[in-house]
């Protein structure tokens, strides 16, 4: 496992490139997801050091979110099935790029300090276990490029093995 994280100084693709490996390099024959979920939270938000980078884990129990590892300030501790950005991506199985979380219907502001936000379904197994939640504090912080390696590394993150859990 890396004790130490490289971090590239070029564009945002350049960092998630140099990111990535490293991701998979640490999630590698580890089994527990909510450590698996730990390290790339803290890895992400400190190669960005976006205001929030965290999970939230499907408790299908109760239809909710339940919050996971992450960096940041204090976030909502559930969220409901369908509910907010991640909620809604959740219920629609797709990663969610919202510019201005001002013009999101439902939005949840569990910061006042969060103006745009990506949120990437975990799949295992073709079931949703969790999301990752990303929010600025800028409004149009996310693109296409972000999607393009969130959705990487939430691959990495929820892993294929059976042995995840």
């Amino acid at each position: 496992m890396a004790e130490h994280l490289e971090i590239s100084d070029g564009n945002k693709a350049e960092r998630y490139t140099t990111l990535i490996p490293q991701i998979a390099a640490v999630v590698d024959g580890e089994t527990d997801l909510i450590a698996r979920m730990a390290n790339v939270a803290a890895m992400i938000h400190e190669t960005f050091h976006f205001l929030w980078t965290g999970f939230y884990r499907v408790d299908n129990t109760n239809e909710q979110l339940v919050l996971g590892p992450f960096q940041g300030p204090m976030a909502c501790t559930r969220i409901r099935y369908g509910r907010g950005v991640c909620g809604t991506a959740w219920a629609e199985g797709k990663t969610l790029v919202v510019p201005d979380v001002e013009d999101f219907s439902g939005h949840i502001a569990c910061s006042s300090s969060s103006r745009s936000e990506v949120v990437v379904p975990l799949l295992h197994g073709g079931t949703i276990i969790g999301v990752l939640d990303i929010d600025s504090a800028t409004c149009g912080t996310f693109d296409e490029t972000d999607v393009r390696f969130l959705e990487q590394i939430a691959t990495l993150v929820a892993g294929e093995e059976e042995n995840v859990i």
